[in-house]
Protein backbone atom coordinates (compact mmCIF):
# COMPACT_ATOMS: atom_id res chain seq x y z
CA UNK A 1 0.00 0.00 0.00
CA UNK A 2 0.92 3.40 -0.55
CA UNK A 3 0.95 6.24 2.03
CA UNK A 4 0.97 9.50 0.58
CA UNK A 5 2.48 12.23 3.78
CA UNK A 6 0.55 15.41 3.87
CA UNK A 7 -0.31 18.53 5.11
CA UNK A 8 -4.26 17.81 5.26
CA UNK A 9 -7.57 19.98 4.34
CA UNK A 10 -6.95 23.74 5.14
CA UNK A 11 -8.15 27.02 3.57
CA UNK A 12 -11.20 25.65 1.70
CA UNK A 13 -9.11 23.22 -0.39
CA UNK A 14 -8.81 19.41 0.13
CA UNK A 15 -4.81 19.45 0.75
CA UNK A 16 -3.40 22.79 1.99
CA UNK A 17 -0.16 22.05 -0.55
CA UNK A 18 -1.12 22.22 -4.39
CA UNK A 19 2.06 20.33 -4.63
CA UNK A 20 0.29 17.44 -2.36
CA UNK A 21 -2.65 17.84 -4.40
CA UNK A 22 -0.33 16.82 -7.75
CA UNK A 23 0.84 13.89 -6.32
CA UNK A 24 -3.20 12.89 -4.97
CA UNK A 25 -4.35 13.72 -8.45
CA UNK A 26 -1.77 11.60 -10.46
CA UNK A 27 -2.20 8.64 -7.90
CA UNK A 28 -6.18 9.12 -9.06
CA UNK A 29 -5.25 8.86 -12.78
CA UNK A 30 -2.80 6.25 -11.78
CA UNK A 31 -5.38 4.10 -10.53
CA UNK A 32 -3.26 2.95 -7.62
CA UNK A 33 -4.38 2.62 -4.20
CA UNK A 34 -2.86 4.57 -1.17
CA UNK A 35 -3.98 6.47 2.35
CA UNK A 36 -2.83 9.79 3.22
CA UNK A 37 -1.42 10.61 6.63
CA UNK A 38 -0.14 13.86 8.18
CA UNK A 39 3.47 14.14 7.38
CA UNK A 40 6.12 16.42 9.34
CA UNK A 41 8.77 17.50 7.43
CA UNK A 42 11.51 15.80 9.24
CA UNK A 43 10.42 12.44 8.62
CA UNK A 44 10.63 13.35 4.28
CA UNK A 45 13.65 12.24 2.74
CA UNK A 46 14.33 16.33 1.20
CA UNK A 47 12.63 17.90 4.37
CA UNK A 48 9.37 18.47 2.06
CA UNK A 49 5.95 17.26 1.20
CA UNK A 50 4.97 15.37 -0.05
CA UNK A 51 6.55 12.07 -0.16
CA UNK A 52 5.18 8.48 -0.22
CA UNK A 53 6.51 5.22 1.26
CA UNK A 54 5.51 2.05 -0.65
CA UNK A 55 6.62 -0.98 0.81
CA UNK A 56 9.16 0.79 3.12
CA UNK A 57 10.59 2.81 0.09
CA UNK A 58 10.66 6.41 0.22
CA UNK A 59 9.88 8.90 -2.13
CA UNK A 60 9.61 12.78 -1.62
CA UNK A 61 8.99 15.75 -4.30
CA UNK A 62 6.46 15.49 -6.24
CA UNK A 63 8.21 15.28 -9.66
CA UNK A 64 10.27 12.24 -8.64
CA UNK A 65 7.11 10.37 -7.01
CA UNK A 66 5.52 10.63 -10.63
CA UNK A 67 8.76 8.92 -11.57
CA UNK A 68 9.29 6.58 -8.95
CA UNK A 69 5.41 5.40 -9.82
CA UNK A 70 4.80 5.21 -13.16
CA UNK A 71 8.20 3.29 -13.39
CA UNK A 72 7.61 0.71 -10.56
CA UNK A 73 3.74 -0.03 -11.82
CA UNK A 74 4.42 0.51 -15.49
CA UNK A 75 1.92 3.26 -16.08
CA UNK A 76 2.34 6.81 -17.77
CA UNK A 77 0.67 9.33 -17.31
CA UNK A 78 0.90 10.57 -20.75
CA UNK A 79 0.47 8.15 -22.57
CA UNK A 80 -1.83 9.45 -25.87
CA UNK A 81 0.67 12.13 -26.02
CA UNK A 82 2.89 12.49 -29.37
CA UNK A 83 6.25 13.56 -28.94
CA UNK A 84 5.70 17.64 -29.32
CA UNK A 85 2.57 17.32 -27.09
CA UNK A 86 5.15 15.51 -24.37
CA UNK A 87 7.38 18.33 -24.75
CA UNK A 88 4.80 21.11 -24.46
CA UNK A 89 3.39 19.89 -21.47
CA UNK A 90 6.72 19.38 -19.54
CA UNK A 91 7.11 22.96 -20.53
CA UNK A 92 3.83 24.26 -19.05
CA UNK A 93 4.62 22.46 -15.94
CA UNK A 94 8.00 23.96 -15.57
CA UNK A 95 5.85 27.50 -16.28
CA UNK A 96 3.11 26.61 -13.85
CA UNK A 97 5.56 24.87 -11.12
CA UNK A 98 8.86 26.64 -11.63
CA UNK A 99 7.03 30.90 -12.12
CA UNK A 100 3.29 30.84 -11.33
CA UNK A 101 3.65 29.30 -8.49
CA UNK A 102 5.65 31.36 -7.01
CA UNK A 103 3.37 34.09 -7.71
CA UNK A 104 0.64 32.16 -6.45
CA UNK A 105 2.49 31.71 -3.16
CA UNK A 106 3.40 35.30 -2.84
CA UNK A 107 -0.15 36.04 -2.80
CA UNK A 108 -0.48 33.14 -0.46
CA UNK A 109 2.02 34.10 1.79
CA UNK A 110 3.25 37.98 1.61
CA UNK A 111 -0.10 39.89 1.95
CA UNK A 112 -0.02 39.70 5.58
CA UNK A 113 -3.97 39.41 6.03
CA UNK A 114 -3.58 36.06 3.94
CA UNK A 115 -0.53 34.85 6.01
CA UNK A 116 -2.39 35.46 9.24
CA UNK A 117 -5.64 33.49 8.39
CA UNK A 118 -3.35 30.94 6.54
CA UNK A 119 0.08 29.67 6.75
CA UNK A 120 0.64 31.37 10.18
CA UNK A 121 -1.43 28.27 11.32
CA UNK A 122 0.88 25.79 10.57
CA UNK A 123 2.26 26.14 13.99
CA UNK A 124 -0.68 26.04 15.83
CA UNK A 125 0.38 23.02 17.18
CA UNK A 126 3.47 24.38 18.96
CA UNK A 127 3.26 25.81 22.21
CA UNK A 128 1.70 29.07 22.50
CA UNK A 129 5.01 31.16 24.25
CA UNK A 130 6.61 30.09 21.02
CA UNK A 131 4.32 30.64 18.02
CA UNK A 132 5.31 33.98 17.28
CA UNK A 133 8.71 33.36 16.50
CA UNK A 134 8.14 30.10 14.73
CA UNK A 135 5.51 32.59 12.53
CA UNK A 136 8.27 35.06 11.82
CA UNK A 137 11.18 32.54 11.14
CA UNK A 138 8.52 30.47 8.56
CA UNK A 139 7.68 34.07 6.72
CA UNK A 140 11.53 34.74 6.71
CA UNK A 141 11.92 31.22 5.07
CA UNK A 142 9.94 32.10 2.52
CA UNK A 143 10.33 35.36 1.81
CA UNK A 144 14.03 34.60 1.01
CA UNK A 145 12.81 31.45 -0.97
CA UNK A 146 10.84 33.71 -2.98
CA UNK A 147 13.49 36.27 -3.22
CA UNK A 148 16.06 33.85 -4.44
CA UNK A 149 13.76 32.66 -7.04
CA UNK A 150 13.22 36.53 -7.99
CA UNK A 151 9.62 36.62 -7.95
CA UNK A 152 10.24 38.42 -3.94
CA UNK A 153 12.28 41.21 -5.48
CA UNK A 154 9.01 42.41 -7.43
CA UNK A 155 6.95 44.83 -6.23
CA UNK A 156 2.98 43.56 -5.95
CA UNK A 157 1.97 45.20 -9.18
CA UNK A 158 4.48 43.36 -11.00
CA UNK A 159 4.28 40.19 -9.50
CA UNK A 160 0.56 40.21 -10.71
CA UNK A 161 1.33 41.33 -14.12
CA UNK A 162 3.27 38.29 -13.97
CA UNK A 163 0.84 35.45 -12.27
CA UNK A 164 -1.60 37.29 -15.16
CA UNK A 165 1.14 36.10 -17.72
CA UNK A 166 0.60 32.68 -17.02
CA UNK A 167 -2.59 32.55 -16.44
CA UNK A 168 -3.51 34.22 -19.62
CA UNK A 169 -0.80 31.78 -21.12
CA UNK A 170 -2.83 28.54 -19.70
CA UNK A 171 -6.42 29.64 -21.05
CA UNK A 172 -4.59 30.06 -24.58
CA UNK A 173 -3.70 27.04 -24.12
CA UNK A 174 -6.55 24.87 -22.67
CA UNK A 175 -9.16 26.80 -25.15
CA UNK A 176 -12.34 24.94 -25.38
CA UNK A 177 -10.82 21.61 -24.55
CA UNK A 178 -12.12 19.90 -21.36
CA UNK A 179 -8.02 18.94 -20.38
CA UNK A 180 -5.11 20.34 -21.68
CA UNK A 181 -4.29 18.37 -24.40
CA UNK A 182 -7.74 16.92 -25.29
CA UNK A 183 -10.41 14.64 -24.44
CA UNK A 184 -8.11 12.95 -21.30
CA UNK A 185 -6.47 14.16 -18.55
CA UNK A 186 -2.50 14.23 -18.80
CA UNK A 187 -0.25 14.74 -15.73
CA UNK A 188 0.49 18.30 -16.36
CA UNK A 189 -3.43 18.69 -15.67
CA UNK A 190 -2.81 17.80 -12.00
CA UNK A 191 -0.18 20.34 -11.71
CA UNK A 192 -1.78 22.77 -13.25
CA UNK A 193 -5.10 21.87 -11.31
CA UNK A 194 -3.88 22.17 -8.07
CA UNK A 195 -2.22 25.47 -8.36
CA UNK A 196 -5.15 27.10 -9.61
CA UNK A 197 -7.33 25.83 -6.99
CA UNK A 198 -4.94 27.16 -4.76
CA UNK A 199 -5.32 30.87 -6.00
CA UNK A 200 -8.76 30.29 -6.72
CA UNK A 201 -9.90 29.69 -3.55
CA UNK A 202 -12.07 31.89 -1.39
CA UNK A 203 -10.66 31.98 1.66
CA UNK A 204 -7.70 33.92 -0.01
CA UNK A 205 -8.09 37.10 -1.39
CA UNK A 206 -5.41 38.59 -3.79
CA UNK A 207 -5.10 41.33 -6.87
CA UNK A 208 -3.90 37.36 -8.49
CA UNK A 209 -6.97 35.68 -7.33
CA UNK A 210 -9.42 38.25 -9.12
CA UNK A 211 -7.27 37.99 -12.22
CA UNK A 212 -7.56 34.49 -12.47
CA UNK A 213 -11.20 34.87 -11.97
CA UNK A 214 -11.59 36.54 -15.62
CA UNK A 215 -10.39 33.88 -17.14
CA UNK A 216 -13.94 32.04 -17.89
CA UNK A 217 -12.47 28.64 -18.89
CA UNK A 218 -9.57 28.16 -16.10
CA UNK A 219 -12.95 28.77 -13.68
CA UNK A 220 -14.71 26.20 -15.16
CA UNK A 221 -11.73 23.85 -15.28
CA UNK A 222 -10.93 23.95 -12.07
CA UNK A 223 -14.36 23.22 -10.74
CA UNK A 224 -14.62 20.63 -13.25
CA UNK A 225 -11.47 18.98 -11.91
CA UNK A 226 -12.65 19.30 -8.14
CA UNK A 227 -15.86 17.48 -9.08
CA UNK A 228 -14.11 14.65 -10.76
CA UNK A 229 -11.04 14.23 -8.60
CA UNK A 230 -12.41 15.59 -4.91
CA UNK A 231 -16.48 14.87 -5.27
CA UNK A 232 -17.31 15.21 -1.48
CA UNK A 233 -15.26 18.38 -1.47
CA UNK A 234 -17.60 21.81 -1.41
CA UNK A 235 -16.38 24.37 -3.82
CA UNK A 236 -17.58 27.95 -4.18
CA UNK A 237 -16.55 29.00 -8.09
CA UNK A 238 -16.54 32.49 -8.42
CA UNK A 239 -19.57 33.49 -10.77
CA UNK A 240 -18.55 33.63 -14.39
CA UNK A 241 -16.68 36.50 -15.99
CA UNK A 242 -15.29 37.68 -18.96
CA UNK A 243 -12.60 35.16 -20.30
CA UNK A 244 -8.99 37.18 -20.10
CA UNK A 245 -10.39 40.23 -17.68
Amino acid sequence: MITLYCFGPMFGLPEASPYVTKTEVQLKLLGLPYRKERGRLDQSPKGQLPFIDEDGERTADSHFIREHLEKKHGKDLDAGLDARQRAEAWAVERMIENHFAAATGSARWLIPENFAKGPARFVDGAPEELRPKLREEMLARVRENLRAVGMGRHSEEEVVGLGARSLAALSALLGDKPYLFGARPAGVDATAFAVLAGILTPYFDSPLRRRAEGFSNLVAYTARLMREFYPEHPWEAPPPARPGA
